[in-house]
């Protein structure tokens, strides 16, 4: 729809938010009236208000101008005597049309309401990158996969790859992933790169930016469930962790959760038990 309608001003973001809500409003209806050149995006029916707003404009009264667009907008159609009024004021064929082919409509104020809130994202997805990204990635934390995605470009390809040639046979959890791996490869390619998750500096369940990158939280290692990232980070704040065997004791969690640390290098040189060995003590 982007693509095809060039929009170049937020009135046609608005606009555009209209019809991708609407039945029938873009699709065999003011699609086709765009390409072949009768309307433009400015003037074809995008929201109900555009209808009341339009008629009025070309002369009907207020009231038959409401009563209009109320039973467009319900997928009702035009009665005769409302086409014959439409037609009496100039209202082109195309416009009737266009209003017959409808079987629901979205209401302005709610479009811009979307759009105001698309916009501020964009804003921060151009201009402070790595807050868009922390707070994205935070948002789905739950399928975000770090041992995939903070592996760096090539990994993020092969995924995806993967992803697409099993079609529909790709499992459920993939499909959800694959826009996430879009996001993660557009950061890749943007010059932003992931820390590695840390035991003591990650977070449980937020992306943090820091050193210009950003640290994934506990959670986004698969298998890691928010109780037992919480868990942890709990456990850490009263004081470092001597062993493998403080964290579980602490964090309550069990040798799965220590086994998901082992993987991603965060335990790593810590002894399993709180028993000191006499080599400990010599050495």
């Amino acid at each position: 729809m982007l693509i095809e309608t060039l929009p170049k001003t937020f009135e046609e973001l608005v606009r555009i938010s209209g019809l991708s809500h609407g039945t029938d409003v873009w699709t065999n209806n003011a699609q086709e009236l765009v390409k072949s050149g009768t309307t433009t995006l400015s003037e074809a029916i995008c929201t109900r208000d555009d209808i009341m707003t339009y008629l009025i404009e070309k002369g009907l009264p207020a009231q038959n101008s409401f009563k209009i667009m109320e039973s467009v907008r319900k997928g009702k159609g035009l009665k005769e005597d409302q086409e014959a009024l439409m037609r009496e004021n100039n209202v082109p064929d195309w416009y009737i049309d266009s209003c017959k082919k409808i079987k629901y409509m979205f209401p302005k104020a709610h479009a811009v309401a979307y759009v105001t809130m698309a916009f501020r994202i964009a804003w921060f997805k151009v201009h402070m990158p790595l807050a868009y990204y922390a707070a994205f990635f935070s948002i789905r934390a739950d399928e975000f996969d770090s041992e995939i995605m903070i592996g760096g470009k090539s990994k993020v390809r092969e995924k995806m790859a993967e992803i697409k040639r099993l079609g529909n046979e790709a499992a459920k959890k993939d499909e959800n992933m694959y826009p996430i791996l879009e996001i993660v490869l557009e950061m890749y390619e943007r010059g932003f790169n992931f820390l590695p998750i840390d035991l003591y500096k990650s977070d449980a369940i937020k992306f943090k930016i820091e050193d210009n990158a950003i640290r994934p939280p506990l959670n986004s290692i698969a298998g890691m469930g928010q109780i037992a990232a919480l868990g942890i980070q709990e456990a850490r704040e009263k004081g470092e962790f001597i062993s493998k065997q403080d964290i579980k004791k602490r964090a309550k969690v069990g040798d799965a959760t220590i086994a998901l640390l082992e993987k991603f290098g965060c335990v790593e040189g810590m002894s399993e038990t709180n028993q000191m060995s006499l080599f400990d003590s010599l050495f």
